[in-house]
């Protein structure tokens, strides 16, 4: 196996046209994953973790989208695809899993028969194998009576049963790296567990690669290697699962940390919110985004973006206040997913 990481990126940047102001979604991401890794990106609404996940497969605009920097996925340069390079890579080498499988599946079509689709349009099989394998990933995925719901339409099924289908679409050509946006936000809290469960286990089982879009970091716990942490479009902080959550370092992380239940948290105590709101995108602050909303800020960070430090082993943060916000970190237990 190739020692090249299964996705590199290095100084992406992604802006929208449109408005009055072009719009700067993702600015200077620079992320590794390692073949077989599952790494997590967290962090508020509209924090670039979704436009950065969906460059990899290069799906927004062409025409009001403007992407800068390097976005290699299995050594190839995805900016530099053509369309007919990009339909052979979609589902073939990169899936996705999308948050909402009842816009994500074409309402026309039994589930089956999009799978199957799926399955010819990559590889040069027979109608009847193609089946053979759609029914073999339903019950992969644990769908009940996989041959009666083969047949099923997307409205037919139960929320929890659109998002497996959507689980084995995306795995049916045998990607090597699977995008995960937000897979278990329309789920109940019972459900949302089993599909995370099912994940990691497939995960394993075939060797994936994984990156996971969640705003919820009991998720990312939960089936993470790594955790990379996104504001306005940044990744401010990165590392270990068990030491993001143990040794948080950044502001904003240690802001999320404290906005969700856990252990240290005394029965009856609000939980903290994060003031303020996310920066305007299409004018961005000279210096940290974060500024604004921290209660550390001074004039030094308002004046300059922080530069990369590391304070442990493949621990990197973008603040000038590590240590003055490792003080303000919570004890904390496990942290269980929601």
């Amino acid at each position: 196996m190739s020692n090249e990481p299964m996705v590199r990126l290095r100084d992406l940047s992604v802006s929208f046209d449109g408005g009055r102001k072009p719009v700067q979604a993702v600015s200077g991401v620079s992320l590794e994953v390692q073949r077989g890794e599952v790494v997590a990106l967290i962090g508020e609404s509209g924090s670039g973790k979704s436009v950065t996940l969906r460059t990899l497969l290069r799906l927004h605009p062409e025409r009001r989208t403007r992407m800068g920097g390097t976005v290699q996925v299995d050594g190839r340069d995805v900016l530099a695809m053509s369309q007919r390079e990009l339909a052979g890579f979609r589902g073939k080498v990169a899936s996705m899993i999308f948050q909402e499988p009842l816009l994500a599946l074409d309402p026309v079509y039994p589930v089956g028969a999009q799978i199957a689709e799926s399955i010819r349009r990559h590889e040069p099989v027979t109608q009847a194998e193609a089946w053979r394998r759609a029914l073999a990933l339903f019950e992969r995925v644990r769908i009940p009576s996989p041959e009666r719901r083969l047949q099923a339409y997307p409205h037919e099924m139960s929320g929890g049963m659109r998002q497996r289908a959507m689980i084995a679409l995306a795995l049916a050509c045998n990607p090597q790296l699977l995008l995960a946006d937000e897979p278990t936000t329309a789920l109940d809290a019972t459900v949302q567990i089993q599909i995370l469960l099912l994940l990691r286990e497939l995960q394993r089982d075939l060797g994936l690669s994984v990156i996971f879009v969640t705003h919820d970091i009991g998720a990312a716990v939960e089936v993470a290697d790594r955790i990379a942490v996104m504001y306005a479009g940044r990744i401010v902080e990165e590392g270990t699962a068990r030491e993001l959550i143990r040794s948080p370092r950044h502001p904003y992380t240690i802001a999320l940390l404290k906005s969700r239940a856990h252990g240290a948290l005394a029965r009856g105590t609000r939980l903290e919110t994060i003031g303020g709101a996310p920066p305007d995108l299409s004018a961005l602050p000279p210096g940290c985004a974060f500024a604004e909303r921290c209660a550390l800020a001074d004039e030094a960070c308002r004046a300059a973006q922080p530069p990369a430090a590391e304070p442990a082993p493949g621990h990197r943060v973008r603040c000038i206040r590590t240590d003055a916000a490792a003080a303000m970190a919570p004890v904390l237990s496990p942290v269980p997913a929601s």
